[in-house]
């Protein structure tokens, strides 16, 4: 994690320049599509070993088959990926992808490329994809490809799609907002002003918030498991059998009146010190939970921290008329999503 730190950082000055545009100009915001850039960036350069450049090449092939795996798909699609999550071995056989297969192969020939070219040259890089190598022979390089896609999966849609989210509640919430702000420069105060891995880690309020953003915005809304065993549903006539395959609704629980008092209100507070002991084990997995806990969770986490970091730190983010409110989501994305985008108006702060 510290390893890749400095990445990240470098990869946010051109988000910076970005925002700084906009705020110059006083116009509005897509936050969603420049915070999908800079997550490009990272995992592009800490999972790949790439230089995306996002920013000044947009239509970059690393991008553009990015958004493609994530974004919105029509009925039919829909309706086939659920015959592959219900019917896995079947989907197997009959070579079904749940992504888009040129996606795919795009991805399964940057790692190819990579491994070929680092071997060859003896080339070692810190980044995710050299720890993976540096495992030898236990993986296959269709199985290093996968955790790489993993963590691309994990760090790219996902972290834009919370510090989105997480904006437009502070954008709506500028008491909340303001006191992130002041957290911000409190801790980096400490260091000279630098965002470094220690000040980050630091910056408890605001870990508050983006996990309150989860609650209410969970990017994945529901996760999928397979039943081990025969399971008798309590205070029912009804059993799940042993090979079942059950889908669990995250934002369900996260939004559940049982778990949480008035779940459409934004509320920091709820993952206090004092608070965050009090919420029943299982209901707040927005990484999943058990021994498939979400691989880029910690990582995931960190980006997320330095992109609202600075971001926060020189400029202020309030509601632009052009946001559709309420949210209308789109009912065929994978990640949550909201039709329209998430339009900001920013200012220096």
């Amino acid at each position: 994690m510290k390893m890749m730190f400095d990445t990240l950082i470098q990869c946010s000055v051109q988000m910076e320049k970005a925002i700084n545009q906009f705020s110059m100009t006083k116009q509005p915001v897509d936050i969603k599509d420049v915070l999908a850039c800079f997550t490009t960036d990272v995992i592009g350069s800490c999972a790949f070993g790439l230089d995306c450049d996002s920013f000044k090449t947009p239509d970059a092939e690393f991008r553009k088959y990015g958004k493609k795996i994530f974004e919105s798909i029509s009925k039919l699609r829909a309706i086939k990926n659920a015959f592959i999550f219900s019917y896995q071995d079947l989907g197997r056989k009959l070579r079904l992808s749940f992504f888009p297969k040129d996606a795919t192969d795009f991805f399964m020939k940057v790692v190819r490329d990579t491994v070929k070219f680092r071997k060859t040259n003896n080339f070692v890089r810190k980044d995710m994809l050299q720890i993976l190598i540096d495992m030898g022979n236990e993986l296959t390089l269709e199985e290093l490809a996968a955790q790489a896609f993993v963590f691309f999966a994990a760090g790219f849609e996902t972290s834009s799609t919370t510090m989105s989210f997480c904006l437009y509640e502070l954008a709506k919430n500028p008491e909340i907002q303001e006191k992130v702000r002041k957290e911000i420069k409190e801790v980096l105060g400490k260091y000279q002003g630098e965002i470094t891995y220690e000040g980050i880690m630091e910056m408890k309020y605001m870990g508050q918030v983006i996990d309150e953003t989860l609650r209410k915005y969970p990017p994945v809304a529901f996760i999928t498991r397979k039943c081990v065993k025969d399971y008798p549903i309590p205070n029912t006539n009804t059993q799940i059998e042993k090979g079942t395959r059950v889908f669990i609704s995250i934002l369900g629980l996260h939004r559940d009146l049982e778990h949480y008092p008035n779940p459409e209100k934004f509320d920091p507070e709820r993952f206090s010190n004092e608070n965050k002991n009090s919420i029943t084990p299982f209901t707040y997995m927005p990484f999943g939970e058990g021994p498939r806990l979400c691989l880029g969770m910690r990582f995931g986490m960190m980006q997320t921290k330095v992109g609202l970091t600075v971001l926060l730190r020189d400029y202020k983010f309030s509601l632009n008329k052009q946001t559709i409110v309420p949210f209308v989501m789109d009912r065929y994305s994978f990640i949550l999503t909201t039709e329209g985008g998430i339009w900001l108006n920013v200012e220096k702060a």
